[in-house]
């Protein structure tokens, strides 16, 4: 799947580990490299419920958007970046066509 990024400093770190390391510390950068390394590896959105990292989607203020766990109590925050989503007769969207994730940021929203 392909990987962009709202933010340049997101980008940055992604591209650049010890940057990262600097920046977010040992433990998360290494998490934030895993996390996209694994999403990059697998054909559809729809693919990363399977990931390790608790990857899943959000609700209320958040609602389109989706999380995975990095270090505690931090998670990464990504949403499909193909838009209008294609979704089926229940107006679901249709998660296997999706095929390009969008990185928003790293927070602690609990």
């Amino acid at each position: 799947m392909n990987v962009t990024f709202a933010d340049k400093k997101l980008e940055k770190w992604a591209n650049n580990f010890a940057l990262a390391q600097k920046k977010l510390g040992n433990s998360r950068a290494t998490k934030y490299h895993q996390r996209l390394d694994d999403m990059r590896d697998v054909d559809s959105f729809d693919n990363l419920r399977f990931l390790p990292g608790n990857f899943h989607n959000l609700s209320g203020n958040r609602k389109g958007q989706w999380a995975c766990s990095l270090d505690h109590p931090y998670r990464l925050i990504f949403e499909p970046a193909e838009k209008p989503l294609s979704a089926n007769q229940h107006d679901t969207p249709i998660l296997s066509d999706l095929k390009i994730v969008e990185i928003l940021e790293i927070v602690d929203y609990h």
